[in-house]
Protein backbone atom coordinates (compact mmCIF):
# COMPACT_ATOMS: atom_id res chain seq x y z
CA UNK A 1 0.00 0.00 0.00
CA UNK A 2 1.14 3.52 -0.80
CA UNK A 3 -0.27 6.82 0.48
CA UNK A 4 0.25 9.92 -1.65
CA UNK A 5 -0.03 13.45 -0.27
CA UNK A 6 -0.13 15.95 -3.11
CA UNK A 7 -1.29 19.45 -3.94
CA UNK A 8 -0.06 22.92 -4.76
CA UNK A 9 2.86 24.62 -3.07
CA UNK A 10 2.17 26.02 0.43
CA UNK A 11 -0.94 23.85 0.86
CA UNK A 12 0.45 22.17 3.96
CA UNK A 13 1.52 18.82 2.51
CA UNK A 14 4.70 18.48 4.53
CA UNK A 15 3.09 19.33 7.86
CA UNK A 16 0.23 16.88 7.34
CA UNK A 17 2.60 14.15 6.13
CA UNK A 18 4.82 14.60 9.19
CA UNK A 19 1.87 14.07 11.54
CA UNK A 20 0.55 11.09 9.59
CA UNK A 21 3.96 9.44 9.31
CA UNK A 22 4.37 9.56 13.09
CA UNK A 23 0.99 7.92 13.59
CA UNK A 24 1.74 5.26 11.01
CA UNK A 25 5.35 4.83 12.13
CA UNK A 26 6.45 4.99 8.53
CA UNK A 27 8.73 6.94 6.19
CA UNK A 28 8.27 9.93 3.91
CA UNK A 29 9.46 9.77 0.31
CA UNK A 30 9.85 13.23 -1.20
CA UNK A 31 8.27 13.94 -4.57
CA UNK A 32 9.89 17.32 -5.08
CA UNK A 33 12.15 17.83 -8.09
CA UNK A 34 14.34 20.44 -6.34
CA UNK A 35 14.65 18.93 -2.88
CA UNK A 36 16.78 16.14 -4.35
CA UNK A 37 19.60 18.68 -4.66
CA UNK A 38 21.99 19.42 -1.83
CA UNK A 39 22.42 22.97 -0.48
CA UNK A 40 19.15 24.18 -1.99
CA UNK A 41 17.31 24.31 1.31
CA UNK A 42 15.36 27.44 2.17
CA UNK A 43 14.06 28.23 -1.30
CA UNK A 44 12.77 24.67 -1.77
CA UNK A 45 11.06 24.57 1.66
CA UNK A 46 13.10 21.49 2.47
CA UNK A 47 12.15 19.74 5.75
CA UNK A 48 14.24 20.97 8.66
CA UNK A 49 16.82 18.85 10.45
CA UNK A 50 14.40 18.53 13.38
CA UNK A 51 11.60 17.32 11.12
CA UNK A 52 13.89 14.81 9.45
CA UNK A 53 14.83 13.46 12.86
CA UNK A 54 11.17 12.97 13.77
CA UNK A 55 10.46 10.98 10.62
CA UNK A 56 12.91 9.39 8.15
CA UNK A 57 12.82 11.36 4.87
CA UNK A 58 14.13 9.93 1.61
CA UNK A 59 15.08 11.33 -1.82
CA UNK A 60 16.20 14.59 -0.24
CA UNK A 61 19.80 15.85 -0.65
CA UNK A 62 20.79 12.93 -2.84
CA UNK A 63 22.76 14.72 -5.55
CA UNK A 64 24.93 17.75 -6.23
CA UNK A 65 23.37 20.89 -7.76
CA UNK A 66 25.60 20.43 -10.81
CA UNK A 67 24.18 16.96 -11.53
CA UNK A 68 21.26 16.27 -13.86
CA UNK A 69 18.87 14.07 -11.90
CA UNK A 70 16.43 12.45 -14.33
CA UNK A 71 12.84 11.30 -13.93
CA UNK A 72 13.96 7.75 -14.66
CA UNK A 73 16.46 7.87 -11.79
CA UNK A 74 13.81 9.23 -9.45
CA UNK A 75 11.36 6.49 -10.43
CA UNK A 76 13.86 3.69 -9.79
CA UNK A 77 14.89 5.03 -6.38
CA UNK A 78 11.31 5.69 -5.27
CA UNK A 79 10.09 2.27 -6.44
CA UNK A 80 12.90 0.58 -4.52
CA UNK A 81 12.02 2.47 -1.35
CA UNK A 82 8.35 1.54 -1.69
CA UNK A 83 9.25 -2.12 -2.19
CA UNK A 84 11.52 -2.11 0.87
CA UNK A 85 8.72 -0.61 2.99
CA UNK A 86 6.22 -3.31 2.09
CA UNK A 87 4.99 -3.83 5.67
CA UNK A 88 4.32 -0.16 6.46
CA UNK A 89 2.61 2.08 3.89
CA UNK A 90 5.15 4.81 3.03
CA UNK A 91 4.04 8.35 2.29
CA UNK A 92 4.90 9.81 -1.12
CA UNK A 93 4.74 13.56 -0.56
CA UNK A 94 5.24 16.51 -2.88
CA UNK A 95 4.02 18.79 -5.60
CA UNK A 96 6.00 17.55 -8.60
CA UNK A 97 3.20 15.95 -10.55
CA UNK A 98 5.41 14.04 -12.96
CA UNK A 99 7.36 12.45 -10.10
CA UNK A 100 4.12 11.25 -8.54
CA UNK A 101 2.69 10.08 -11.85
CA UNK A 102 5.85 8.10 -12.59
CA UNK A 103 5.03 6.01 -9.51
CA UNK A 104 1.23 5.88 -9.41
CA UNK A 105 0.89 5.20 -13.14
CA UNK A 106 4.13 3.28 -13.53
CA UNK A 107 5.31 5.40 -16.44
CA UNK A 108 7.55 3.65 -18.91
CA UNK A 109 10.53 5.98 -19.23
CA UNK A 110 13.27 5.46 -21.83
CA UNK A 111 16.48 4.79 -19.91
CA UNK A 112 18.52 7.26 -21.92
CA UNK A 113 20.62 9.75 -20.00
CA UNK A 114 21.03 13.31 -21.35
CA UNK A 115 23.55 13.57 -24.19
CA UNK A 116 25.09 17.08 -23.91
CA UNK A 117 27.26 16.84 -27.03
CA UNK A 118 24.43 15.52 -29.19
CA UNK A 119 22.06 18.19 -27.89
CA UNK A 120 24.54 20.99 -28.52
CA UNK A 121 24.94 19.83 -32.11
CA UNK A 122 21.20 19.55 -32.66
CA UNK A 123 20.43 22.96 -31.17
CA UNK A 124 22.60 24.69 -33.76
CA UNK A 125 20.23 23.46 -36.48
CA UNK A 126 17.29 25.44 -35.13
CA UNK A 127 13.91 24.33 -33.81
CA UNK A 128 12.18 24.37 -37.20
CA UNK A 129 14.63 21.85 -38.67
CA UNK A 130 14.62 19.74 -35.49
CA UNK A 131 10.85 19.45 -35.45
CA UNK A 132 10.81 18.60 -39.16
CA UNK A 133 13.21 15.73 -38.45
CA UNK A 134 11.08 14.54 -35.58
CA UNK A 135 8.01 14.32 -37.81
CA UNK A 136 10.02 12.03 -40.09
CA UNK A 137 11.47 9.69 -37.46
CA UNK A 138 8.61 9.71 -34.94
CA UNK A 139 5.36 11.17 -36.28
CA UNK A 140 3.40 9.95 -33.26
CA UNK A 141 5.63 11.83 -30.83
CA UNK A 142 5.59 14.91 -33.04
CA UNK A 143 1.79 15.04 -32.88
CA UNK A 144 2.02 15.33 -29.07
CA UNK A 145 4.77 17.96 -29.07
CA UNK A 146 4.22 21.59 -29.96
CA UNK A 147 6.40 22.73 -32.90
CA UNK A 148 7.99 25.37 -30.65
CA UNK A 149 8.72 23.02 -27.74
CA UNK A 150 12.47 22.62 -28.13
CA UNK A 151 13.01 20.73 -24.85
CA UNK A 152 10.66 17.87 -25.71
CA UNK A 153 11.74 17.86 -29.35
CA UNK A 154 15.38 17.47 -28.36
CA UNK A 155 14.53 14.72 -25.90
CA UNK A 156 12.58 12.76 -28.51
CA UNK A 157 15.39 13.04 -31.05
CA UNK A 158 17.97 12.21 -28.40
CA UNK A 159 16.19 8.98 -27.49
CA UNK A 160 15.80 8.04 -31.14
CA UNK A 161 19.47 8.56 -32.01
CA UNK A 162 20.72 6.71 -28.92
CA UNK A 163 18.37 3.71 -29.07
CA UNK A 164 17.41 3.61 -32.72
CA UNK A 165 13.74 3.41 -31.71
CA UNK A 166 11.11 6.19 -31.59
CA UNK A 167 10.40 7.50 -28.11
CA UNK A 168 6.68 6.91 -28.73
CA UNK A 169 7.35 3.16 -28.86
CA UNK A 170 9.17 3.26 -25.52
CA UNK A 171 6.53 5.13 -23.54
CA UNK A 172 3.34 4.02 -21.85
CA UNK A 173 2.16 2.96 -18.42
CA UNK A 174 2.60 -0.11 -16.23
CA UNK A 175 0.67 0.64 -13.00
CA UNK A 176 1.94 -1.00 -9.79
CA UNK A 177 -0.02 -3.92 -8.32
CA UNK A 178 -0.21 -2.46 -4.80
CA UNK A 179 -3.17 -0.29 -3.69
CA UNK A 180 -2.67 3.47 -3.71
CA UNK A 181 -4.56 6.11 -1.74
CA UNK A 182 -4.04 9.61 -3.11
CA UNK A 183 -4.81 12.53 -0.79
CA UNK A 184 -4.96 15.99 -2.33
CA UNK A 185 -4.88 19.27 -0.40
CA UNK A 186 -6.63 22.29 -1.82
CA UNK A 187 -8.57 25.37 -0.74
CA UNK A 188 -9.83 28.75 -1.78
CA UNK A 189 -7.43 30.62 -4.05
CA UNK A 190 -7.34 33.57 -1.65
CA UNK A 191 -6.23 31.32 1.20
CA UNK A 192 -3.55 29.61 -0.86
CA UNK A 193 -2.29 33.02 -2.04
CA UNK A 194 -2.14 34.19 1.58
CA UNK A 195 -0.10 31.12 2.52
CA UNK A 196 2.27 31.68 -0.39
CA UNK A 197 2.90 35.28 0.68
CA UNK A 198 3.52 34.25 4.29
CA UNK A 199 5.92 31.49 3.30
CA UNK A 200 7.84 33.74 0.93
CA UNK A 201 8.45 36.28 3.71
CA UNK A 202 9.43 33.44 6.07
CA UNK A 203 12.03 32.26 3.57
CA UNK A 204 13.54 35.74 3.49
CA UNK A 205 13.64 35.81 7.30
CA UNK A 206 15.29 32.38 7.36
CA UNK A 207 18.11 33.65 5.12
CA UNK A 208 17.16 32.99 1.51
CA UNK A 209 19.23 35.95 0.29
CA UNK A 210 22.31 34.60 2.05
CA UNK A 211 21.64 31.12 0.67
CA UNK A 212 21.41 32.40 -2.92
CA UNK A 213 24.56 34.51 -2.50
CA UNK A 214 26.44 31.45 -1.24
CA UNK A 215 25.19 29.29 -4.13
CA UNK A 216 26.21 31.90 -6.69
CA UNK A 217 29.67 32.15 -5.15
CA UNK A 218 30.10 28.38 -5.07
CA UNK A 219 28.58 27.36 -8.39
CA UNK A 220 28.40 30.54 -10.47
CA UNK A 221 25.30 32.44 -11.47
CA UNK A 222 24.78 30.30 -14.60
CA UNK A 223 23.83 27.22 -12.57
CA UNK A 224 20.43 26.17 -14.03
CA UNK A 225 18.88 25.62 -10.58
CA UNK A 226 19.48 29.29 -9.78
CA UNK A 227 16.98 30.15 -12.50
CA UNK A 228 14.16 28.37 -10.70
CA UNK A 229 11.38 29.79 -8.55
CA UNK A 230 12.57 31.90 -5.62
CA UNK A 231 16.22 31.71 -6.57
CA UNK A 232 15.93 33.55 -9.88
CA UNK A 233 14.21 36.54 -8.29
CA UNK A 234 16.76 36.84 -5.46
CA UNK A 235 19.55 36.46 -8.01
CA UNK A 236 18.13 39.50 -9.81
CA UNK A 237 18.19 41.42 -6.53
CA UNK A 238 21.79 40.46 -5.80
CA UNK A 239 22.75 41.55 -9.31
CA UNK A 240 21.29 44.98 -8.56
CA UNK A 241 18.58 44.70 -11.19
CA UNK A 242 15.66 45.00 -8.77
CA UNK A 243 15.08 45.87 -5.10
CA UNK A 244 14.53 43.25 -2.42
CA UNK A 245 10.88 44.31 -2.14
CA UNK A 246 10.47 43.79 -5.88
CA UNK A 247 12.16 40.40 -5.66
CA UNK A 248 9.76 39.35 -2.92
CA UNK A 249 6.73 40.56 -4.88
CA UNK A 250 7.92 38.74 -8.00
CA UNK A 251 8.52 35.55 -6.04
CA UNK A 252 5.00 35.70 -4.63
CA UNK A 253 3.54 36.35 -8.10
CA UNK A 254 5.50 33.57 -9.79
CA UNK A 255 4.72 31.14 -6.97
CA UNK A 256 1.00 31.87 -7.33
CA UNK A 257 1.25 31.20 -11.06
CA UNK A 258 3.13 27.97 -10.39
CA UNK A 259 0.53 26.89 -7.80
CA UNK A 260 -2.23 27.47 -10.36
CA UNK A 261 -0.48 25.14 -12.80
CA UNK A 262 -0.05 22.52 -10.06
CA UNK A 263 -3.75 22.66 -9.19
CA UNK A 264 -4.68 22.23 -12.85
CA UNK A 265 -2.36 19.20 -13.13
CA UNK A 266 -3.65 17.39 -10.06
CA UNK A 267 -7.31 18.18 -10.75
CA UNK A 268 -7.02 16.11 -13.92
CA UNK A 269 -6.79 12.91 -11.84
CA UNK A 270 -10.19 11.74 -10.51
CA UNK A 271 -8.59 9.15 -8.22
CA UNK A 272 -7.32 11.88 -5.89
CA UNK A 273 -9.38 12.35 -2.70
CA UNK A 274 -9.52 16.08 -1.99
CA UNK A 275 -9.48 17.78 1.41
CA UNK A 276 -9.87 21.44 2.33
CA UNK A 277 -6.68 22.87 3.84
CA UNK A 278 -8.76 25.19 6.04
CA UNK A 279 -10.68 22.40 7.75
CA UNK A 280 -9.78 22.37 11.44
CA UNK A 281 -10.24 18.60 11.51
CA UNK A 282 -8.05 18.00 8.46
CA UNK A 283 -5.70 15.56 10.18
CA UNK A 284 -8.52 13.47 11.64
CA UNK A 285 -10.49 13.45 8.39
CA UNK A 286 -7.48 12.25 6.41
CA UNK A 287 -6.67 9.72 9.13
CA UNK A 288 -10.22 8.38 8.90
CA UNK A 289 -9.91 8.06 5.13
CA UNK A 290 -6.67 6.11 5.53
CA UNK A 291 -8.31 3.75 8.02
CA UNK A 292 -11.29 3.19 5.73
CA UNK A 293 -9.00 2.55 2.77
CA UNK A 294 -6.90 0.08 4.76
CA UNK A 295 -9.98 -1.78 5.90
CA UNK A 296 -11.33 -1.99 2.36
CA UNK A 297 -8.06 -3.56 1.25
CA UNK A 298 -8.26 -6.17 4.02
CA UNK A 299 -11.81 -7.10 2.96
CA UNK A 300 -10.79 -7.48 -0.66
CA UNK A 301 -7.81 -9.68 0.18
Amino acid sequence: MLIVICGATASGKSRLALELAQRLNTIIISADSRQVYQKFNIGTAKPSVTEQKLVPHYLIDICEPTENFTLAEYQIKAQNLISDAANDPPLLVGGTGLYIKSITKGLKIPRVSPQPELRSQLITLGQTQLYAWLTQVDAIAAQKIHPNDQVRTLRALEVFYVTGKPISQQQGENPPDYPILQIGLDGEVEELNRRIAIRTHQMIELGLVKEVAYLIQKYGQDLPLLNTLGYAEIKQYLAGDISLAEAIDLTILHTRQFAKRQRTWFRAYPEIEWFDVNNRNLLELVWQKIQEFSQSIVKIT
